[in-house]
């Protein structure tokens, strides 16, 4: 099958850049000695977890289910599990197959203390280094009442006996200058019981793909760590892995005016590029001319007002050189992280299919969806 045969709406990922990407993060964590995690919360793509587990160090996860899929997925690497707080049925089974499990507080840890240290497990704190670098505050972390991690305050010495590791989270989106700030404050306010420790986790939210990282200074920041303080240490993006490679194709459906020319799409801003509403951003479109002579609204094909690409980033007007025709297709460019994993069935709209595709388009693997996921979550 080729790309142009598939049904719309469906998520592409192209398995070149994946691996581009894949290489890059196993050059730094083979250059730096760091492990390198995949974050599902991020990046979960099932066609995609393959390449996951040849490439990188395994998967961290946010909870139970996360860590099942991990299990399925992950034949060669580590899975590390952290919540903010476990659920009493679900602790046993994500003990069973985590090789670490991360609490976020002395409540959790000392709860669960006894289970975890009987399994085959290492366990770790969640700390917070109280500074962080997020492009809002939705997603900061660190941020003034966040209940994300133990602040220096609250931290208790007398509790640590059986923790192997400490764990920070500060970044969304952020360069190795940012993580160089928030690892000195980390330092300062938790140094002191490194060397109880076997490893570090640097968390998430470094942009390693992205085209000005700094990845020298990446490598430098962990070599130098595990060298100060003799300990192991991860580092666990997920966007980065699905970084600009692959895309969201949909279908005009109609075309209706109302003062603007408005194309109703097979997809949604609302349940399929969720980010476009909270972050809030306006997705790039292929063959977009922002001098172009034909302008409309992209909308969804929704009941809600506001289901239109761009809205919320009040910028939702695209240009195009040609008249957009029923039939035509859009392509939303780096659809692929944060979207598949946030995804919804509102309105009963169809989740989009998954789609892997090689250099020449043509599709190497494919993951339908249909009316059973919206009948089973209901």
């Amino acid at each position: 099958m080729n790309l142009k045969d598939i049904k719309t709406p469906a998520y592409v990922c192209e398995e070149e850049k994946l691996i581009k990407n894949l290489e890059l993060l196993k050059y730094v964590g083979e250059k730096s000695g760091a492990k390198v995690l995949c974050a599902l919360k991020g990046f979960a793509f099932s066609p995609a977890m393959p390449y996951i587990d040849k490439y990188l160090n395994g998967a961290t996860c946010s909870g139970l289910y996360e860590a099942k899929y991990a299990h399925e997925f992950i034949k060669n690497g580590e899975i590390h599990t952290y919540s903010p707080a476990f659920k009493d049925e679900d602790i046993d089974e994500v003990l069973k197959i985590s090789n670490h499990i991360v609490f976020n507080s002395f409540n959790q840890w000392i709860k669960f203390k006894d289970k975890a240290l009987t399994s085959n497990v290492e366990c770790g704190l969640r700390v917070n280094p109280e500074s962080s670098f997020s492009p809002t505050d939705a997603y900061n972390p660190c941020g003034k009442f966040s209940r994300l991690g133990i602040t220096r305050l609250n931290f208790k010495e007398e509790f640590l006996d059986g923790i192997s590791g400490l764990h920070f989270h500060a970044l969304c989106e952020e360069s190795s200058e940012s993580l160089e700030k928030v690892l000195n404050k980390f330092e300062n306010l938790f140094g002191e019981f490194l060397p109880k420790m076997k490893w570090v986790n640097f968390g998430g939210g470094h942009h390693i793909t992205r085209k000005d990282y700094n990845v020298g200074l990446l490598m430098e920041l962990i070599k130098n760590f595990k060298d100060k303080y003799r300990l192991e240490v991860y580092i666990e993006p997920g966007e980065a892995v699905g970084w600009q490679t692959g895309y969201l194709v949909a279908s005009v459906l109609d075309i209706v005016e109302n003062g603007k020319k408005i194309a109703i799409l097979d997809v949604s801003a609302e349940a399929h590029m969720p980010d476009t509403v909270l972050m809030p951003y306006r997705p790039e479109v292929r063959y977009e001319n922002k001098n172009g002579k034909y302008g409309y609204l992209l909308g969804g094909n929704t009941c809600l007002a506001g289901d239109i690409v761009g809205l919320a980033a009040n910028d939702s007007d695209y240009f195009f050189d040609k008249e957009l025709k029923i039939g035509d297709r859009i392509i939303f460019e780096d659809q692929i992280h944060y979207t598949i994993v946030k995804n919804t069935t509102f309105n009963g709209v169809k989740l989009p299919d998954l789609v892997m595709v090689d250099r020449d388009n043509n599709v190497i693997k494919k993951v339908n969806f249909g009316y059973k996921e919206y009948r089973d979550r209901n």
